[in-house]
């Protein structure tokens, strides 16, 4: 069994932060389309987004669809290598509301590449939601409407991010570093 080199390291955002911002993330997706949530298309960006969709969505009370999409940008380094779309944007988004939903708002590339899919695809609008959005330019410049939190320039893994498939099991999202120690920076 292959060990990462990277191991966790400071919490950036506990789970508690991130259990009270769903339902206020909810609120504000709702509010932005008139309170007509039903029927809206959430669409998680796999893997790392399963976690923090899977919370989120159970915050909305309206009727919902969930089409999930494979997009990859990092390989097993800790640098994006660009997005590629894997088997194609879901059947069902033509004239339809639609939010994606991803963990990490760095390069900005992945969401401008996915909103332009799913545009491509005939859906009526797109929006972008993400746990955590990098305080980097290309970030800040990246139109997305929800964001979870403002996190430093890290490398993160936990709640669904990974670092070459490990670590989306932790319960925080955590800095990697070579050991670690523990130190809450979102409570």
């Amino acid at each position: 069994m292959n060990k990462p080199n990277l191991e966790p390291g400071e919490v950036v955002v506990t789970r508690e932060a991130i259990g009270r911002r769903m339902p206020m993330l909810a609120a504000e997706i709702t509010a932005s389309l008139d309170g007509n949530v039903d029927g809206l298309v959430i669409m998680p960006v796999l893997t790392g987004a399963l976690v923090f969709a899977a919370d989120l969505i159970r915050c909305f009370p309206q009727r919902l669809r969930i089409d999930l999409i494979a997009a990859r940008s990092y390989g097993a380094g800790t640098h994006s290598q660009g997005p590629k779309l894997e088997g194609g944007v879901p059947v069902g988004v033509k004239d339809r509301h639609v939010l994606i939903v991803d963990d990490i708002l760095d390069s900005g590339r992945t969401i401008q590449f996915l909103r332009q899919c799913v545009l491509d695809s005939g859906a009526r609008s797109v929006r972008a939601c993400v746990l955590l959005r990098k305080q980097l330019p290309q970030a800040l410049a990246t139109p997305c409407e929800f964001v979870g939190f403002e996190v430093p320039d890290l490398f993160v893994a936990g709640y669904g991010l990974d670092y070459d498939g490990w670590f989306r099991n932790l319960p925080d999202v955590v800095a990697l570093r070579p050991g670690g120690q523990a130190h809450n920076i979102v409570r």
